[in-house]
């Protein structure tokens, strides 16, 4: 539908030329048609390519390698107080909603110096996880660092602990504990909205973790 003013307006402008080149006598009423003609071929042609700008099409999905896993931190009972089993709740509730209404494939929480969260799709070979210096930037300046398209970036090599055709990656820090880190299988394609309200579960997933947490001798 997209490309439908855009067709029909050069369909229109070559049956125009097709009818002038075969017309034997050229009378005044039809050299006033065809400039008719070519107006409006003119501007379906224009419509057509306002709507490629203003309806882009949208970056193709595609199917992450690896495997189906969902893994809580095995001292995660020993690090949190006697709300372990709600946190853990939590945690599996706030991951699933990442996963079933945006375009994440892949969830990891970074909390205090260790993986308490992993789920989603993530390589069959269980690489090692550690916080590169795209993850430290965010927990350094506390902003939210999204890459769009994680292929066109140098540093998409931190990020080796995700599939290898992750499409793109949001690095979301929750205060100075620790990041949460999406992957996605479509490139450019978290919204605003979609921004925000991985903050606002950033933020609650902060709440629930700091005030269950408790220090390991």
């Amino acid at each position: 539908m997209r490309s439908l003013p855009l067709w029909a307006g050069f369909l229109g402008s070559l049956l125009l030329l097709v009818n002038r080149f075969f017309s034997p006598e050229v009378l005044p009423s039809q050299s006033r048609a065809d400039v008719l003609g070519v107006i409006l071929s003119a501007v379906l042609v224009l419509i057509g390519l306002l709507w490629q700008q203003i309806q882009p099409k949208p970056p193709d999905a595609v199917v992450l390698e690896g495997r189906q896993v969902f893994e809580l931190a095995a001292d995660l009972d020993q690090r949190l107080d006697a709300a372990s089993e709600s946190a853990k709740t939590e945690l599996a509730w706030a991951s699933h909603i990442l996963l079933t209404n945006t375009v994440t494939q892949c969830v990891v929480l970074w909390w205090r110096g260790q993986v308490v969260l992993r789920r989603g799709i993530f390589p069959e070979t269980d690489p090692p996880c550690s916080l590169g210096a795209i993850a430290q930037r965010a927990l350094k300046t506390q902003k939210p660092i999204y890459l769009v398209s994680l292929a066109l970036y140098p540093g998409r090599t931190e990020f080796a602990y995700l599939p290898a055709n992750t499409q793109g990656v949001i690095v979301q820090p929750m205060e100075s504990d620790g990041v949460l880190i999406l992957g996605a299988n479509v490139p450019r394609s978290y919204t605003k909205q979609d921004e925000q309200w991985i903050a606002a579960i950033a933020e609650k997933l902060h709440h629930t973790l700091s005030h269950g947490h408790k220090d390991l001798p």
